[in-house]
């Protein structure tokens, strides 16, 4: 028997067989679609047969739905109307057996249920499936002109970007929307990738072809997700910093490691060895490197790096009490996380690289690396959604000769920024930095962040920038043949990643040819001025870089460029599309001129205003004709010579005669139709048109045709397409047959700039590791001669840098009238000179370890920080700010200098101390170099004095290190001689002397800092002097001298009133 069912509900049957007790629903825990609570209970009551009452069947439970949970009625079940359903015999059950057939209430399974929510437009509905699949980014859909974002998205976001959130009406409901035109992308994308560190997943619009149309059901356009941007992916966006490298790193920890609980208790916090696996790369460059480090050396590695994103196994997403997050989070690192992937072993990196691993490199890669590689690289493909990409093979840092750096030294002692307000201004990059290619820059950068330890590397830096020192004449011409190169390392990785365009073509084959230029220059200087014989090794430097530059196959490459791209093309191009933005941008201005704000136009471009202004300016006047009109399509613009292909050559020819004919017909149709003003056009909406202006639009063109001679073309329909008072259009045959075979030849000579253009493209492919290689040796011949410069401007001097390792003397700093390279340049400025000193730690003689001490601002800080500076300078290859510099070469330099504390991490100011100084005594050797300032201020005086002098202690015992050591607890002095610790005392831990700077004063109050240091102690740290000078009230003033006083510290007898004048001209605090 089968039963009627409820109209509202499509397709639910429910049938019984070979029994006569009534069917009931049964329960059911299915979730059910958008039906109402009405329809819920249509459907029950038409399931039940007459007679039957809710009383005397159990009532059917059914789930509450996800859209409502509304109860059903407790009682009072509603007679559905009787309807008659017809079924199909495909819809009934197959029969079964009489022995099979169930008895009594049989149990249906729920049928599927239609999903009838109302549909969104194509654009919404692509919209809305790309942000379901990449719900973790912002999609950015590409519409026409403009790129939109939808739904809650757009709700989120537009005010953040300062665009309007538009209601858009469907048949769904209104959908917020808000979008901005598509020449705008880079502007939107610095603020949401840059500012707010968000992923943006760009989808793009791809024609669809007529298999596509077919299945989509007519649909032009699909729009998929091409690229998802974030802050460690970027190629080529015009907002990426162009001096620093934009690095993407990636993390691997062993399993034991990721599953690892947090420490209970702060006794369990010991530093604890856990092996971890780095690599990162700048796809903008494709520089790859790996390493192996430790959990507690990962943030240092972390500054020297800076990555701009940090990739973690997606298993670590739940791990958030992880050790490593505590390290992640201290710096505000932008952390995402992905699954491995497949790329588990190196030979499976191969597609990604330009070249090989080389055999015994790749020997030495730890699975850790391997693995933190594999991840990486699968991040980045996923993010790049299959656009190719190839790599530089990846370099292992642990194999480099590199100085260690840790963060905290990086950040004391301000190398890339400033302590105060993380400026560049200030630092000692700013302070060095005169490059003038943004490659050369990038470079510098990673020199700074990595000195080397290789005295081979050094002294070849060194030889270059003493031969450009010597030579101005070469020095300027070189500087001049850089400023014509670009940045051809960006360059180069865009071709790589099929993104470059015909004007990185031009700036590439231009970087060709000033290297060119450099080469025959500086092997004209070889022949014609050799270096003496007592300086030949600056021969053999110029050599060795003409020799790492190959120029065969790069010349080649620049004069294919230069004989198929057609530069005038492409400056009119560049023109015309300037046109139609800024014609856009002054739209808009009109727009909300007229209906909008102040407010509103603030938010708009400043081209848009000043083209505004231009429009209205030219109101009332016959509007000029536009660079589209001025290369019309019978001028056409085109990026490739005539002469790129012999395929191009003959399609021009072909449109060169096409156009002629256009000429020969326009003459014969105005003869035809005695009408002057006639002109052959095109347009989108009507086609081939022969257009009339004047006179000859008021008359209709078949009139003309009469006194023709030629019957047949008097004979000729003429329609008229449209018209107005001035102007008419009308089709002509003979033009419609021409202008289809003129289109056909623009398309053919498109089609073959493209070809061209993409063989352009492989060529640079194919050149790859070539122009990478040139690349490199320009980037250092711009920094030796930035430190040429440099050197001259401010009279600095060569290091001696030497072995302590192949030297039986113990390793020294012997530093001559060393000054602070940032310091004096702001002394400079101000008009005042910087006090030298001089440092001789480890010299023979002298201490291996310096107790300075004296008083407040009489620069003991700066003299610790310049020693350090020195020493990173030295071994970068650049000159130093001294008289005379003899150095071993540093393995690491380790700074304790400042105060600070992280009460986020439950860290006081002592605490933070203690972990900087432990972190020290644990790592440092005999070959580091060390600077301590304040160690135990944060406690009382006894305790931080016995922290000090422990921590000084273990530096000469343990570590056996060169230290500089600046403190006011003067007790360390005398714990020093206790333990025998002079140098004086001898012996083999007579290792310590004693240095001060002082105060001058004139008897009236008066009183001047002497920065210059001298052997002894300073026992008065001249505090008052200090405070009075900060401002502090005469009052407080007067009771700290009384509290001195009584205990003996300050002499009675000294005025408390006295004026107090600092006299700082010649000195630096």
């Amino acid at each position: 028997m089968l039963y009627a069912r409820s109209p509202s509900v499509p397709r639910l049957g429910i049938a019984c067989f070979g029994s006569s007790s009534r069917p009931r629903l049964a329960p059911t825990s299915a979730t059910v679609g958008r039906l109402s609570v009405q329809s819920i209970q249509n459907v029950a009551t038409a399931a039940t047969p007459a007679g039957a009452t809710s009383r005397s069947r159990p009532r059917p439970a059914l789930a509450p739905t996800s859209r409502s949970s509304l109860p059903l009625p407790a009682h009072g079940q509603v007679r559905g109307k009787k309807t008659r359903t017809a079924v199909t015999l495909g819809e009934l059950p197959l029969p079964v057996a009489p022995k099979q057939l169930p008895q009594g209430l049989i149990v249906a399974e729920p049928l599927p249920l239609e999903d009838h929510e109302p549909t969104y437009p194509t654009v919404v509905l692509q919209a809305r499936r790309n942000m379901q699949k990449f719900d973790g980014c912002v999609l950015l859909t590409r519409v026409g002109g403009f790129y939109e974002l939808y739904f809650e998205q757009a709700e989120e976001y537009g005010p953040l970007l300062n665009l309007k959130v538009a209601q858009k009406k469907t048949n769904a409901g209104p959908v917020s929307m808000a979008g901005f035109p598509f020449f705008q992308l880079d502007r939107f994308l610095k603020i949401l990738v840059q500012d707010l560190n968000r992923h943006v997943a760009i989808a793009e619009e791809f024609p669809n072809d007529a298999a596509k149309k077919v299945k989509s059901g007519g649909l032009l356009h699909d729009r998929k997700v091409a690229r998802i941007v974030t802050p460690g992916t970027l190629i080529d966006e015009n907002f990426m910093d162009p001096y620093a490298n934009n690095y993407v790193m990636a993390i691997h920890l062993p399993a034991s490691a990721e599953s690892e609980p947090p420490p209970a208790s702060p006794a369990d916090t010991a530093p604890k060895e856990v092996d971890v696996g780095l690599a990162w790369l700048d796809l903008s460059t494709g520089y790859f490197f790996t390493q192996p480090t430790t959990l507690s050396l990962l943030g240092s590695v972390l500054s020297r790096v800076s990555p701009r994103e940090i990739v973690l196994d997606k298993e670590m997403e739940s791990q958030r009490g992880h050790d490593i997050m505590a390290v992640l989070e201290e710096e505000r690192y932008l952390v995402s996380y992905s699954p491995p992937g497949e790329l588990q072993n190196l030979s499976d990196w191969q597609p990604m690289l330009e070249a090989d691993i080389p055999a015994r490199t790749a020997e030495k890669f730890t699975d850790n690396e391997v693995k933190a590689g594999g991840l990486l690289l699968h991040y980045v493909g996923d993010r790049l959604r299959g656009l190719s990409m190839k790599l530089q093979p990846p370099v292992r840092h642990e194999s480099l000769q590199v100085m260690n750096i840790d963060k905290n030294s990086m950040r004391a002692l301000e190398i890339k920024q400033t302590i105060r307000d993380g400026a560049f201004k200030g630092s000692l990059l700013h302070a060095i930095r005169r490059t003038v290619t943004k490659s050369g820059a990038r470079l510098l950068n990673e020199w700074l962040s990595s000195p080397s330890t290789s005295l081979e590397v050094i002294s070849h830096r060194q030889d270059l920038v003493s031969r450009f020192l010597q030579n101005e004449d070469l020095r300027d011409a070189v500087i001049v043949l850089l400023r014509r190169s670009h940045d051809s390392q960006r360059l180069v990785q865009k071709f790589a990643l099929n993104r470059g365009e015909p004007d990185d073509l031009l700036r590439l084959a231009s970087t060709i040819k000033a290297a060119e230029d450099i080469v025959s220059i500086l092997n004209s200087v070889i022949s014609s001025q050799p270096p003496p014989e007592t300086d030949a090794q600056h021969e053999d430097c110029l050599s060795t870089m003409i020799g790492r530059i190959s120029l065969d196959q790069p010349l080649k490459l620049a004069k294919r460029i230069w004989d198929a791209i057609d530069e005038e093309g492409l400056v009119q191009q560049h023109q015309i599309e300037d046109s139609e933005t800024g014609e856009m941008l002054a739209l808009a201005q009109e727009i909300v001129k007229a209906e909008g704000s102040e407010a509103d136009t603030a938010l708009l471009p400043k081209g848009a205003v000043a083209k505004a202004a231009g429009t209205n300016a030219a109101s009332g006047k016959k509007k000029p004709t536009s660079l589209r009109d001025f290369y019309g399509e019978d001028s056409e613009v085109w990026i490739m010579k005539p002469g790129a292909s012999p395929i191009i050559t003959r399609l021009h020819a072909e449109f060169a005669s096409l156009l002629q004919d256009k000429i020969a017909l326009t003459e014969t149709l105005r003869a035809r139709f005695n009408a002057a003003s006639l002109t052959l056009r095109w347009t989108p909406g009507l086609g081939h048109i022969c257009h009339l202006r004047g006179k000859d639009a008021r008359r209709s063109p078949t009139t003309a045709a009469d006194d023709d001679d030629d019957a047949a073309a008097a004979a000729a329909p003429v329609r008229t397409l449209s018209s107005s008072r001035t102007t008419r259009s009308v089709h002509q045959p003979e033009w419609t047959v021409l202008g289809e075979r003129l289109d056909k030849a623009r398309f053919q000579i498109r089609t073959e700039e493209q070809r061209v253009f993409g063989a352009l493209r492989a060529h640079v492919v194919h050149c790859l590791v070539k122009l990478r290689r040139n690349a490199s040796v320009l980037d250092e011949l711009d920094i030796a001669t930035s430190f040429a410069r440099l050197a001259a401007d401010q009279n600095l001097t060569r290091p001696v840098l030497h072995d302590s390792l192949a030297s039986p003397s113990p390793p020294q700093t012997i530093i001559i009238g060393g000054r602070h390279p940032t310091v004096e340049g702001g002394l400079a400025e101000a008009g005042r000179t910087f006090q030298r000193n001089d440092c001789l730690v480890g010299a023979p003689g002298h201490g291996r370890a310096w107790l300075i001490t004296g008083p407040n601002m009489a620069g003991k800080s700066t003299f610790l920080r310049q020693n350090a500076l020195i020493t990173v300078l030295a071994q970068v290859g650049c000159y130093v700010p001294a008289d005379h510099a003899s150095l071993s070469v540093v393995d690491a330099i380790f700074s304790r200098v400042g105060s600070a504390d992280s009460l986020f991490h439950n860290q006081s100011t002592f605490m933070v101390e203690m972990l900087e100084t432990a972190a020290i005594l644990r790592q440092a050797t005999p070959r580091s170099f060390v600077i301590m300032d304040e160690v135990g201020r944060g406690t009382t005086p006894e305790d931080g004095a016995a922290v000090a002098f422990a921590s000084l202690h273990h530096l000469l015992h343990v570590n056996r290190c060169r230290v500089l050591f600046a403190t006011h607890f003067h007790d360390i002095a005398d714990l020093v001689a206790q333990h025998r610790m002079r140098l004086g005392d001898g012996g083999p831990v007579g290792a310590v002397e004693m240095y001060c700077t002082d105060v001058e004063e004139d008897g009236q109050g008066g009183f001047v800092y002497v920065h210059r240091l001298r052997k002894g102690i300073n026992r008065q740290s001249h505090a008052l002097k200090v405070a009075r000078l900060a401002g502090l009230p005469e009052q407080a003033i007067r009771v700290a001298r009384g509290v001195l006083e009584k205990s003996g510290v300050v002499d009675t007898e000294s005025r408390e009133h006295s004026e107090v004048t600092h006299k700082t001209a010649d000195t630096v605090g």
